[in-house]
């Protein structure tokens, strides 16, 4: 049974972690499909659609890779043909998860798209590609959308342009801070609210903080999905691996995400069985204050409210004042 929680399903992202390996893939899916989580996600690119042979890393890139090469040398290493993209959507199907990607251009859409999928994921840096959302605006897969390093001008363009044709129903936003990793002070969580309320779509989180926390916060602000960069060792060399969670960080996030949908509960206020047992004990009852006299007039004087309850209510009491007692009472005496 996959994981899933109030509509909010997990997003694995092994990504380029796995080096250019399939057999590395292959291990990291094994890990990933034991925590029952929905879908593990990979990138599909072709370098040459991606960027020019001459094109900078970035500086997180640079420092996480600990050595000279360009972004196309980099992205050629990673990155994974209709062989291996078909190897690892036939995996993940033995493994019981389900596969999905990130498309970064018409090219790679093509790719990705002769596999049956459940969304076609656009990453952060594809938001400004008008062509792009164009032709995915015209395929009949649900798109998630990232929004990091956008405006909301930005943002704005891309959702208009991927609902022309295509009803915003089929349309999920991503919060998403494009830095690797992501301080917790810069992650501003209440974007997710504030996204939702602006575009009136499902809006989830792509979160590339260290954090485990972070996933919980935005289970309870409402995402609907909640995605994290997965690797099997973050000391690893590659651009992704510091960015990302390990098995133990995993763990942690499936069983505390559960654990915050038991907490929230439901939209109700419920006597629980342990508060039904407490109420006993530290609600009250009304009791004689003194010896009171058949006939005799209930006032403030004579009567008293405290523990323990025992059938009569405190609620009762402005109806007991004033009346005559139909019977002897003694001190501490439970009038009913």
């Amino acid at each position: 049974m996959s994981y899933t929680t109030n509509n909010c399903k997990l997003i694995i992202e092994i990504g380029v972690n796995h080096n250019g390996s399939i057999e590395s893939a292959k291990k990291m899916i094994d890990v990933i499909s034991t925590y029952n989580v929905e879908y593990v996600k990979f990138q599909s690119f072709i370098a040459e659609e991606l960027c020019l042979k001459n094109a900078n890393l970035a500086r997180y890139q640079k420092k996480n890779l600990k050595k000279k090469i360009s972004q196309f040398e980099m992205l050629k290493k990673y990155e994974l043909d209709f062989n291996k993209h078909n190897k690892l959507y036939n995996y993940c199907k033995k493994k019981n998860i389900k596969f999905v990607s990130s498309v970064f251009g018409v090219e790679s859409f093509k790719l990705y798209n002769k596999f049956k999928t459940d969304f076609i994921k656009v990453p952060s840096g594809e938001i400004t590609n008008l062509p792009l959302l164009n032709v995915l605006d015209n395929s009949n897969k649900r798109i998630i959308l990232s929004t990091g390093m956008s405006n909301i001008k930005e943002i704005e363009e891309a959702v208009k342009t991927l609902s022309k044709t295509k009803k915003k129903n089929k349309l999920t936003l991503m919060h998403c801070v494009s830095s690797y990793p992501t301080k917790l002070d810069e992650i501003n969580l209440n974007s997710i609210i504030y996204l939702k309320k602006k575009f009136h779509v499902p809006v989830g989180l792509s979160d590339h903080t260290d954090s485990v926390i972070i996933p919980y916060m935005a289970y309870q602000m409402g995402a609907c999905y909640i995605e994290k960069h997965f690797t099997l060792n973050k000391n690893l060399n590659g651009p992704d691996h510091k960015a990302s969670i390990n098995e133990d960080q995993l763990k942690e996030i499936v069983f505390g995400v559960k654990k915050t949908t038991n907490i929230l509960g439901k939209f109700a206020k419920v006597v629980t069985p342990e508060e039904v047992k407490n109420r006993a004990v530290v609600r009250k009852s009304v009791y004689a204050k003194k010896n009171i006299k058949k006939g005799q007039i209930f006032q403030n004087n004579n009567l008293k409210i405290c523990r323990p309850f025992y059938k009569n209510s405190p609620k009762k009491f402005f109806d007991l004042i004033g009346k005559k007692a139909k019977k002897n009472f003694k001190k501490n005496q439970i009038i009913v």
